[in-house]
């Protein structure tokens, strides 16, 4: 079976906490509620913004149950990936029959694997599920690149569908764009500040971590852009940018999570080992939000007011 690749706004979603550190189901299913409301094309649980190296694989498959049943015409990509083979084949198996529609995989961290453990790492997961499935480049994360030419001979597996590129390299996402145009394949970006920059080249969308925050001005950027309107997407892109700076001034997900709960969507709470913002950034973030708020589009407010 071929599957098609995905293309538009995908929120990586926040988990929520409760107090006692547990998963906060009921919060975690508004949140998708309200983010499939806003327009986005697709939604990501249990991703790096969702703090899944904290949660253990139950964990994972609980999450992913919740914001499957939340949601109802969108797909729900999981994050599915370890830096063990076994276990992200384990991991993506369980996302399936969790209700996933799709998979992002994480390429292997720590173990910093050669180009052909790499490609064998995902080819196994891929062999293994018969679900669309992202290959996730983040080698801030993960201490290793995934290689152009891995990129591209995955492209080539029916089940490998995109590539989610963050790591601020354009050149290289121009090379994996290159080298799969004859393939069901796309690029999305991972890095909200250089969305609209991919989309240019080539990208078809974005697993945005800016979404949760502001879904409907993001779905307004990409959008325009993929109608080829870049006037009013770069007018869009230069109003989210302070916004996707302060998004990433500490380690994602500590401003994110601070900047839902000034909007009332949740708890700030985090799992150890992170930390709460700090009060700089916190009180610029703070004032970002409120100039947004004065400052609405027409396009967003026509998104937040359809029924």
């Amino acid at each position: 079976m071929t599957h098609e690749p995905y293309t538009g706004v995908f929120p990586a979603l926040t988990t929520p906490f409760t107090e006692d550190d547990r998963i906060d189901h009921e919060t975690l299913a508004a949140n998708a509620r309200r983010l499939e409301e806003a327009g986005v094309d697709g939604i990501v649980p249990v991703g790096t913004t969702g703090e899944s190296a904290t949660m253990t694989h139950d964990e994972h498959i609980e999450v992913i149950e919740t914001v499957s049943g939340a949601v109802g015409e969108i797909p729900v990509v999981a994050g599915a990936g370890s830096n063990a083979t076994h276990e992200a084949v384990s991991l993506a198996g369980r996302a399936a029959d969790a209700g996933a529609d799709g998979l992002l995989l994480i390429s292997p961290y720590y173990n910093k694997p050669e180009p052909a453990g790499m490609e064998r790492h995902f080819r196994a997961v891929a062999d293994a599920v018969d679900l669309p499935q992202i290959i996730y480049n983040v080698p801030g994360r993960t201490g290793r690149n995934i290689a152009v030419e891995t990129a591209v001979s995955l492209a080539r597996h029916e089940n490998v569908v995109g590539y989610k590129a963050a790591s601020g390299d354009l050149t290289r996402v121009t090379r994996v764009i290159e080298g799969t145009r004859e393939e069901a394949f796309t690029v999305l970006s991972g890095d909200d500040a250089l969305t609209l920059p991919m989309l240019a080249i080539g990208a078809t969308g974005c697993i945005s971590v800016t979404a949760n925050v502001e879904p409907e001005r993001v779905c307004a950027m990409v959008g325009a852009a993929l109608d080829g309107d870049f006037e009013r997407a770069r007018a869009l892109h230069h109003e989210l940018g302070p916004l996707n700076r302060a998004l990433f001034a500490e380690t994602n997900p500590i401003p994110v999570k601070a900047a839902m709960a000034m909007r009332g969507y949740m708890p700030e709470r985090m799992r150890p080992p992170l930390s709460p913002l700090t009060d700089g950034n916190r009180e610029e973030l703070s004032a970002i939000l409120a100039a947004l708020d004065r400052n609405t589009p027409r396009e967003v407010q026509a998104r937040q007011t359809e029924p």
